[in-house]
């Protein structure tokens, strides 16, 4: 497959795969934003389309190492979208800053120039540089943003967490955990999460759908425009779902994107991405 399009209605057209830049659709018109999404790019870079926005689901880096994140946000620097909204990831370490304080000689105790130092960092997600260049770093929280002066505001809000995964940062437990993190999420037109919801583009090689099932729970209420997310590289995809009929508040289990949900341009849709690239390739 070099270029597939997913459309199903007039509310949202998606691009899941290209092998060149110049098989990326044209907007159809100056009204449309495009979004541009990745994640788990562990510090590697690689040619991103262009487009209005982009949207970073966490794992920015390999370990969270000051090294780690000056390449990452170099490069993200020099992107040519109006807007950069990221999070982190469970791999993002140094990011949690608690966690980091008792955990950090398990990863750097021996390499990387030991325990690293949190201030360079976040100087880097969100100084003058980060600010020149539209860098929006979310923790557990929302911001809102114009691509265009004047033009429409958009709501986005990020969460960095996952659920345990052997104790690596922004891990939460399932169940009661779960539940009350994900409470706390507003209604929003974006929404970014480091980990996916259970049963949409979740399942592991091993067969194993390892997705939140609170975040599943609460994805009815919420019905955001878009939902980013990654953390499981090998079921990146993406899917155009319709909250209709029987799934007016009920999310699909999908893992598949070669499949779109026929809906109707009155139905509320949501657009759920795992944009996981590496070492998937470049595929935004």
């Amino acid at each position: 497959m070099t270029s597939a399009e997913r459309s199903s209605s007039t509310q949202a057209i998606v691009q899941v795969d290209y092998t060149s830049l110049s098989e990326l659709k044209p907007k159809p018109s100056d009204a449309w934003t495009r979004f541009v999404c990745v994640s788990d790019t562990h510090s590697h870079e690689f040619e991103v389309p262009p487009g209005d926005v982009l949207l970073h689901g966490g794992d920015l880096t390999n370990t969270g190492t000051v090294e780690n994140f000056k390449k990452t946000m170099d490069w993200l620097y020099a992107l040519p979208h109006t807007k950069k909204i990221i999070i982190a990831g469970n791999h993002d370490l140094t990011l949690h800053a608690g966690w980091y304080d008792v955990n950090w000689q398990r990863w750097h105790g021996r390499y990387d120039g030991g325990k690293q130092q949190i201030d360079p960092i976040l100087e880097m997600l969100k100084g003058p540089n980060a600010q020149k260049a539209g860098v929006i770093y979310l923790e557990d929280e929302e911001t809102q943003f114009q691509v265009k002066e004047g033009g429409r505001t958009w709501s986005v809000y990020g969460s960095p967490w996952s659920p345990w995964f052997y104790d690596w940062a922004f891990n939460y437990n399932r169940g009661k955990d779960a539940e009350n993190l994900v409470s706390k999420f507003p209604k929003t037109d974006i929404l970014l999460t480091h980990g996916p919801p259970h049963r949409i583009f979740d399942v592991t090689t091993g067969g194993e759908f390892v997705g939140c099932e609170a975040l599943t729970a609460r994805l009815p209420s919420l019905k955001p425009r878009i939902h980013v997310f990654g953390h499981i590289h090998e079921a990146h995809g993406a899917h155009v779902h319709h909250w209709k009929g029987d799934y007016a508040n009920k999310c699909p289990e999908i893992q598949n994107d070669e499949t779109t949900d026929t809906g109707s341009d009155e139905a509320e849709t949501t657009v759920f991405v795992n944009a996981a690239n590496w070492p998937m390739g470049p595929t935004s």
